[in-house]
């Protein structure tokens, strides 16, 4: 028998994909896209953050049936389905006036879309899958292929959009990753990542925001509302409380990194990509401060996102920013062309010492997890899209 397998799952209620190597898990939903469930073989604990509510196919929302529920319109039809990580293409944030009309939902079409299997394959040395959907309105088509070599504590995940149209095309895409609980726990874990010079979100947080807005700062301390620094690579530090901050990647290496490292658990968990495509890493911490379904007061989660653009706050408003700290705040494609991006996405053991992550750095085949003083712990990558 393979010790590599890929086959259609019933996850939470929901249709999806699961992808194992004997070392880790990865669980894919169908509607969405969401990457929704990445664990050690065996372990109970799913890194990445699992939605405190019931989700639903985004596909099947309906405003009359579900808004008591999930909230009503753009909001709601992403908020029914949304648990993981989601995938934020054409615009990040709300949808202007005119597609929140056509149906559209917050952060785009892609993450409230049926997608669909173009194969999933699995042999003695390595599991894949490949999926796809099509943005009608803005006229792209997203691949994403997500690999598991054998005996690899990383998922390699490859992405290539597509303009279908002969016009260039303006737009974001960002991985919109997050962490909650167990793993991402107040006093056990700690966020590290590789950026320095951010900028706080400007519209407050409903009344419950933490930080001051737009203010400045210098990774990890930001200023929060009564003038005192907090530090963000610490989660949760605030019952009642959220935020939305904005980094700039470090440019002066190869691969930016953000890496959460629980102490307790002796877990690291994180990703690795490039800062040339996705130069910004967002933060966003809902911390029990919503007290409207379908939060109601009870969510903890952290989003630890990257991607072209620096704040969720719409295409219109990053066509009319263009630059933040002189880089792009989105990104543009030809018309009948490609973009294509490569990352990685680990988990790993790491020593009961350890107290932090230094750095983590790819070479060809392997990343490079850096400890306390000069400990290393290397992972293999699996096989990359040609």
């Amino acid at each position: 028998m393979s010790r590599c397998a890929v086959h259609a799952i019933t996850w939470n209620d929901r249709q999806a994909y699961s992808l194992s190597n004997a070392k880790v898990e990865l669980t894919a939903l169908l509607g969405g896209g969401h990457v929704a469930d990445f664990r050690l073989c065996g372990s109970p604990i799913n890194v990445l953050w699992e939605s405190s509510w019931p989700t639903i196919e985004p596909q099947m929302f309906s405003s009359l049936a579900h808004a008591a529920l999930y909230g009503d319109g753009p909001v709601g039809r992403f908020l029914c389905g949304y648990t993981g990580h989601a995938l934020s293409l054409g615009y990040f944030g709300m949808p202007s006036a005119e597609e929140a009309r056509q149906g559209l939902a917050l952060h785009g079409e892609a993450a409230n879309s049926e997608w669909k299997i173009v194969s999933s394959v699995a042999d003695d040395d390595s599991a894949t899958l490949v999926m796809e959907v099509t943005l009608p309105v803005y006229r792209l088509h997203f691949r994403r292929e997500i690999s598991l070599s054998r005996d690899s504590f990383t998922a390699c995940i490859t992405e290539i959009v597509t303009n279908l149209s002969g016009d260039p095309v303006e737009f974001q895409w960002v991985q919109h990753a997050a962490f909650g609980e167990p793993f991402f726990a107040n006093g056990e874990a700690t966020l590290f990542l590789s950026g320095r010079h951010g900028l706080t979100w400007p519209s407050g947080y409903e009344g419950h925001e933490l930080l001051a807005g737009d203010v400045e700062f210098q990774w990890p301390y930001a200023q929060s509302i009564d003038g005192k620094p907090v530090n963000l690579s610490q989660p949760f530090v605030r019952d009642g409380t959220g935020f939305v901050a904005g980094l700039l990647a470090n440019s002066d290496r190869e691969n930016a990194f953000v890496a959460v490292h629980n102490r307790r658990h002796q877990l690291v968990a994180g990703y690795c990509f490039s800062p040339m495509l996705f130069p910004w890493i967002v933060l966003w911490e809902e911390n029990r401060a919503r007290e409207y379904a379908p939060w109601n007061k009870r969510t903890r989660v952290r989003g630890v996102e990257f991607g072209t653009s620096p704040m969720p706050l719409g295409l219109a408003h990053a066509r009319e920013m263009r630059r933040l700290f002189d880089t792009p705040v989105l990104t543009s494609i030809t018309g009948r062309s490609c973009l294509q991006a490569q990352y990685d996405l680990f988990l790993h053991p790491v020593p009961p010492q350890w107290t932090q992550i230094k750095d983590v750095r790819q070479t060809e085949h392997t990343l490079v997890v850096q400890g306390d003083g000069d400990e290393e712990i290397k992972l293999q990558r699996g096989k990359r899209h040609r």
